[in-house]
């Protein structure tokens, strides 16, 4: 597969939420998730922003439309194979949305702008593209959000959570995410393979062997972008995590975060304190900066 270095402008619906579910719990161990690193390599500002100063943002319809989705699929194959249907799925909505409200009450701004039952049809639209694309009733998946996590030999720990393992008979492992948005155009892809990539190193840490297939599915245009990796672009990728990081360290200890303007800007909800707007960003703490990155800014 050919692809380049530009990186993708997503639709709304591929917009990465200001939440990482890896980041909900305060960890001393300094780590990096694929969500986070691809903050820093949109905007280090928005890093910052996210990571150290976790400034609260407000709930999108697409993405906790997006998360809804995702948990229906996840709950979808606790039934037997036969009984997965798409009727089944939509059945789940509501269940679904209500854990999520339990969980998350702040969810229930998203259906103050869009009507409800237009909001809820959409999420229906997309787990009947599923339907599409896949026969729940023909896998039977080794993990389902799949919490993840692995130390380099630097200290530096990779962690995420990947929403589908499948393992075949014979041990191959594919890897499967799946998106709400539209999918990349051609040539536009490297952006979501990293984050592939990113899982497929760390399960082969864990598991002693390279995935078989990353697999991506896109639900907002009913489109699968499979990639089969290997060993060495495992370690171009943790090359790149590596380079990645020491990138975040350096920007913690100068305590340079700058804004990098792009197409994205419009999709940030922290344009008010952005530099790059006429903003002035808060002043951030030190020990915010070593509880999160752990490094401390050098004090001129």
């Amino acid at each position: 597969m050919t692809e380049t270095a530009v990186p993708e402008v997503p639709s709304p619906e591929g917009v990465v939420a200001a939440s990482d579910p890896t980041d909900a719990a305060p960890v001393r161990t300094p780590g990096l998730s694929p969500s986070r690193a691809n903050d820093y390599l949109q905007c280090p500002l928005l890093f910052r922003f996210r990571v150290i100063d976790r400034l609260p943002e407000p709930p999108s319809a697409a993405a906790v439309r997006g998360t809804l989705v995702h948990s229906v699929l996840e709950r979808l194959f606790d039934a037997p194979a036969g009984m997965r249907t798409l009727e089944a799925a939509r059945a789940l909505l509501d269940p679904c949305w209500e854990q999520m409200l339990a969980e998350r009450p702040e969810c229930a701004e998203v259906l103050d702008d869009t009507g409800t039952p237009a909001w809820f049809a959409a999420a229906g639209a997309l787990l009947q593209t599923y339907f599409t694309l896949e026969d729940p009733n023909r896998l039977e998946p080794a993990d389902r959000e799949l919490v993840v996590s692995v130390e380099l030999d630097d200290g530096l720990q990779l962690r995420g959570i990947v929403d589908r393992v499948d393992v075949a008979p014979d041990g191959a492992i594919r890897v499967v995410d799946y998106k709400t948005g539209r999918s990349p155009k051609p040539g536009f892809e490297s952006g979501a393979l990293f984050q592939m990539r990113f899982y497929a190193l760390v399960l082969s840490r864990l598991r002693g062997r390279v995935p078989a297939m990353l697999q991506l599915v896109y639900l907002g245009d009913g489109t699968l972008l499979r990639h089969s990796p290997d060993a060495a672009e495992l370690v171009a990728t943790e090359q790149r995590v590596r380079a990645i990081w020491a990138g975040i360290r350096s920007a913690a200890e100068s305590g340079s975060w700058q804004p990098r303007p792009s197409a994205l800007c419009s999709w940030c909800a922290h344009q008010a304190l952005c530099p790059a707007f006429g903003g002035v960003a808060p002043e951030a703490s030190p020990d915010a900066v070593e509880r999160a990155i752990g490094v401390r800014p050098i004090v001129a």
